[in-house]
């Protein structure tokens, strides 16, 4: 059976375009000049091929050559425009064209008449929608810590690993999580809500400290600098644990009086996604500092006090942890109650699922003796699961593998896309060394993923077809050193690489034509006396003097 579960409420991923404040610019002056250098590439080759005609203007004699290869030029520039339009846009300019403007008008009568077409039709834009709602941008569940981890990363290497993207949608997210209303009551919380929108880390870090000036028991202001200006885990923990004293007071407090406006039961959401993150994010310092039982004993109360907010994603740290205890049947556990036909999936799901199937038949597993006897049932099995993930996402058995480099994962990730594989295997990859094997029968298995899903990708096999907004998203979230990994590769068509090489040619053998014009025309004689012989030359007689 198909699973194609919702994805749940998440940030569109083209809708965060504008700057939202609550972030600083994430490159100096040498990366922003690295980077626009990089993206001015092809005008800078533009700007090159102009001033190289210019300057061979008077050998090539282009002024006088221009109406003799007027065709010859506008085949050219049809070429290069249409080269420059796949790469952009996916598709060829010639075929969209043809395809939503002439075939409508040559087939109109028949699509009037036909029902099934308008059926057929509705489909498609079924399909459409549907992997439009694949392309969600999700708060990554397992995300690092800005100072205790990604600044301690940019201080070592120099290189940014958050995008300013990525953190527009952090910053949106944390005035989504910790504002309200009603904040014009306390006024530690309209300094905070100041602090969120700062797009200056040290002036939000400055404002936490003022906030907690007129409020010594304001807990988003210990958040803050738990998040941002703590440099371990450490220092982060003990900052949480002043913000969850102040939290649980807070939220007592509000629990009380829930009942008595609307604007007290928003102030309520808030104190209660404020208690659930601090307690989250003290969960994970646990993790970090090596006491994993007391994590999962913090995330498993996490989850029974509060299980609407299921769409946290807090299985996720959960199913991590109980993996790094090995406690496999607690992981199959979690896996029965999320890995659900109605539940939106996860690469985290799918290949620990796959994991669990590969343990139980990767340390005797060999390719030379499943192929002299077969597969045994418990192989066929694991297998199944290794495709099914990897058709989830594909991304992710090169990154396992170590075929491709890691790096910090980003604060949000696409599912489906190259930021969620950086996510999974950057904490996961040590699960899959740890278990003997896994690995060499995920290397033995995972291409033969790709002879199951239909090319072109307009269906899927266990899930809906593979969504063709992530390359653009991934791009986004991920940083400009990071090479992306896209999916399905795009090909140029053959009639493309036809069009340019006739186009080429053509324009060549004009050019040459017209500027020697006695060579070229030996040069014609001797090719068609290559194909069009004269009857002597296969005489075997000499001409006599």
């Amino acid at each position: 059976m198909a699973e194609r579960g919702g994805f749940g409420e998440a940030a569109t991923a083209e809708s965060l375009s504008a700057p939202a404040p609550g972030m600083s610019p994430p490159l100096g002056w040498k990366e922003r000049l690295r980077a626009g250098l990089a993206g001015a590439g092809a005008s800078l080759w533009f700007v090159a091929g102009l001033g190289l005609l210019y300057a061979l203007r008077v050998p090539l004699r282009l002024c006088e050559n221009l109406a003799a290869g007027t065709s010859s030029l506008i085949s050219g520039l049809i070429f290069i425009f249409e080269w420059w339009y796949f790469h952009k846009h996916g598709t060829s300019f010639i075929e969209q064209v043809s395809v939503s403007h002439l075939r409508p008008l040559m087939g109109r009568t028949e699509s009037s008449i036909s029902e099934p077409g308008s059926s057929s039709s509705n489909r498609e834009s079924e399909t459409s929608r549907q992997n439009l709602s694949e392309c969600k941008v999700w708060r990554n569940p397992l995300n690092l810590f800005r100072g205790a981890e990604y600044s301690r990363y940019t201080w070592m290497t120099g290189k940014e690993p958050l995008t300013y993207y990525d953190m527009n949608l952090s910053a949106q997210d944390h005035q989504t999580f910790f504002t309200c209303d009603t904040d014009f009551l306390r006024p530690s919380d309209i300094v905070m809500q100041k602090a969120w929108r700062e797009r200056n880390p040290p002036a939000r870090i400055k404002a936490a400290y003022q906030a907690l000036e007129l409020n010594n028991e304001c807990a988003t202001a210990y958040v803050l600098l738990a998040e941002e200006e703590a440099t371990t885990i450490v220092d982060a923990e003990r900052l949480f644990k002043q913000a969850l004293k102040a939290g649980e007071t807070v939220y007592k407090q509000s629990q009380q009086c829930q009942h008595q406006s609307p604007q007290h039961e928003a102030q309520l959401r808030r104190d209660t996604n404020v208690l659930v993150y601090i307690k989250r994010r003290l969960a994970m310092c646990a993790r970090k500092l090596g006491r994993i039982r007391e994590a999962v004993k913090i995330m498993r109360d996490l989850m029974k006090e509060f299980p609407p907010l299921t769409m946290l994603n807090i299985h996720e740290n959960l199913l991590e942890s109980l993996l790094e205890l090995q406690a496999y049947a607690d992981v199959q556990a979690v896996l029965a109650k999320y890995d659900d036909i109605s539940l939106p999936k996860s690469a985290a799901i799918c290949y620990t699922a796959a994991l669990l199937k590969t343990r139980t038949v990767s340390d005797k597993f060999s390719p030379e003796t499943a192929s002299r006897r077969g597969l045994s049932t418990a192989e066929i099995n694991a297998v199944e699961a290794i495709h099914r993930a990897v058709e989830f996402n594909p991304h992710v058995p090169k990154y396992l593998l170590e075929m491709k480099s890691l790096i910090l994962p980003p604060e949000h990730i696409l599912k489906r896309g190259d930021s969620e594989a950086i996510a999974y295997a950057f904490f996961h990859l040590q699960h899959w060394k740890r278990i003997e094997g896994a690995l060499n029968l995920l290397q033995c298995t995972w291409e033969g993923t790709f002879r199951m899903i239909p090319y072109p990708l307009e269906k899927g096999h266990l899930f809906y077809p593979y969504p063709s907004c992530t390359e653009t998203a991934d791009r986004e979230l991920l940083p400009t050193f990071h090479h992306v990994s896209v999916y399905p590769k795009k090909e140029l068509p053959f009639f493309i690489h036809f069009t340019a090489g006739l186009c080429s040619s053509t324009a060549m053998i004009a050019l040459l034509t017209h500027q020697f014009p006695e060579i070229m025309g030996i040069f014609a004689k001797a090719v068609l006396g290559l194909w069009h012989p004269q009857p002597w030359a296969s005489s075997g007689f000499e001409e006599s003097t």
